[in-house]
């Protein structure tokens, strides 16, 4: 897609707020002093720091680095400037009328990170899903939706599916509940095209497909599905991301993040 950014302006905002809050932290200063010296309201500081204050004004971010005692010019710019770049669009900011808020903070990460590692009960991850069967899949989750919105949506998940079929910039690693690929989507001759695409998918370099049986028994991650994802730069943590019919939680806590890591390993 033309003019498709380099850098994700999520992982710019993600990275931005959680130097903000260590730096606060290392300053001795409470929220609710910070809050205080500005006049801005409790709830604002702490929206900031948990990434809920999306449009972080260039200003403010100067500010806070006075009273945080960060004189380091180098320090400083490098700041100034992932807020710049926080404030940028991504190409899914084009598809914001069909993406629930969480889906499109979900996809600005996923956009630069270098890995995914993901366990599914029931489908086909999105990252592996053929036209005809993510269109099956829209359409039996919404199916209130207009064909032209079915069509945006697809649209973003074949967009997504770039990194892994064709530049294959993102490294890819499925465990797969035998569910999977006994659960018919569509009719059947969409499903058998699915089946078939993750056979190919499964010869690239970049990814690796496992099917776990319903012999392997009781295992944790039958709570549910969740992809966990990496990214390039160490400053940048492992985040957990669980999704159901009608939200979505974002894991951080490397505790947790570990959990759900050996949980996969253990299937490997």
């Amino acid at each position: 897609m033309a003019g498709r950014p380099s850098r994700s302006p999520t992982v710019r905002h993600k990275r931005l707020t959680a130097e903000l809050r260590r730096l606060r932290q290392e300053s001795g200063l409470t929220r609710d002093e910070v809050a205080a010296r500005f006049e801005w309201h409790p709830t604002k500081i702490t929206r900031i720091e948990t990434g809920q204050w999306t449009r972080l004004n260039i200003r403010d971010v100067r500010d806070l680095l006075d009273i945080y005692g960060v004189t380091d010019e180098a320090t400083r710019d490098a700041l100034v400037q992932l807020a710049r770049d926080s404030r940028q669009k991504g190409w899914w900011h084009s598809y914001g009328d069909v993406l629930p808020s969480e889906y499109a903070h979900f996809i600005g990460l996923e956009s630069e990170a270098a890995s995914v590692r993901t366990y599914q009960q029931v489908l086909v991850p999105g990252l592996l899903q053929t036209e005809d069967y993510a269109r099956a899949v829209i359409e039996a989750f919404r199916p209130g939706d207009s064909a032209d919105d079915v069509d945006r949506r697809v649209a973003v998940r074949h967009e997504r599916q770039r990194r892994v079929t064709e530049d294959r910039s993102l490294q890819l690693s499925a465990v797969l509940g035998e569910g999977v690929v006994h659960q018919l989507v569509g009719d059947r001759r969409t499903t058998a095209g699915q089946l078939r695409f993750l056979a190919e998918a499964g010869d690239l370099p970049n990814v690796m497909i496992q099917v776990l049986p319903y012999t392997a028994g009781a295992h944790a991650a039958m709570v549910g599905s969740f992809e966990i994802l990496g990214f390039p730069e160490p400053i940048d943590p492992d985040v957990v991301y669980l999704e159901n019919m009608s939200s979505a939680l974002f894991l951080e806590d490397p505790e947790r993040s570990e959990e759900h890591t050996s949980e996969l390993q253990s299937h490997h």
